[in-house]
């Protein structure tokens, strides 16, 4: 795949620390956290639980704000939240239950006036695309779990985002479920070129998906300790030794950062 310009995601030497009562300055969950993603590119970020990679997507997404340092998308400072940038989580929460798939993915467009005809053009699209076609007229309550995420994935993807910040949407799913939808994320991907931040503690998942693999260090005032390329061939086979080579990779930092926090 090529991938065009580059920095179109940019942290550089990012801090945040929440509040906390009798404490003047925050303690840090992030600092000196940096990362420079290009334009269509697949980026998951792995690591254990706690160590703040939500953290890190509610920044990208501007549900928080920096205490330090700077975030970009396209060269615009990320200063609160935008339709540049889409966020699936790992709850579906967010679909609307009075609505039918249909008009939860044509919602976005509904709201920036796109007409009614063209909108439901659009949710149909995207919904054949995430294979729900036929699902149209189905409420969120008449789906299963891995139907949900790909109403939300479809609804994103109707309001044409710059990139998709997902929160380790198939974390919920069972493994049958969570391995299929693994598979059609990447030919969705393949499909749209959109640029993808995915946030996962789960190796497998990520050498299946990445084009690149950030591991960050264990918390609190956690950062990026190494950024590593996946070369694998796609599709990725689960069973294939490459496949198995670069999961012990990954897990022999993991682990080392592991005990090297326990020795502090």
């Amino acid at each position: 795949m090529r991938l065009t310009s580059p920095d179109f995601l940019v942290a550089r030497d990012v801090g945040f620390g929440y509040p906390a009562k009798g404490r003047a300055t925050p303690p840090a969950v992030l600092a000196g956290f940096d990362l420079a993603m290009t334009e269509g590119e697949l980026f998951c970020l792995l690591g254990p639980s706690g160590c703040g990679k939500t953290t890190v997507l509610n920044l990208l997404a501007g549900f928080l704000t920096p205490t330090g340092g700077t975030l970009t998308l396209d060269g615009r400072p990320i200063a609160g939240p935008g339709v540049d940038r889409a966020v699936v989580f790992q709850s579906d929460d967010s679909l609307f239950g009075w609505l039918r798939s249909i008009d939860n993915v044509a919602f976005g467009p509904r709201m920036a006036g796109v007409p009614r005809d063209r909108r439901n053009a659009v949710a149909r699209e995207y919904l054949k695309l995430v294979h729900l076609d036929g699902q149209e007229d189905k409420y969120p309550g008449e789906l299963s779990g891995g139907m949900k995420q790909r109403v939300q994935i479809a609804r994103v993807l109707a309001n044409d985002p710059k990139i998709l910040l997902m929160d380790e949407p198939f974390g919920a799913l069972d493994a049958q479920t969570r391995t299929r939808l693994q598979d059609e994320l990447v030919d969705i991907w393949g499909k749209t070129r959109k640029t993808i931040f995915f946030i996962t503690h789960d190796i497998a998942e990520a050498v299946l998906l990445a084009d690149r693999i950030g591991v960050m260090t264990q918390g609190p005032a956690a950062r990026l300790r190494e950024i590593i390329p996946v070369t694998l061939a796609r599709p990725r086979r689960r069973g294939s030794p490459g496949f198995g080579e670069m999961w012990e990779r990954i897990n022999a930092l993991i682990e080392d950062d592991a005990a090297t926090e326990s020795l502090t």
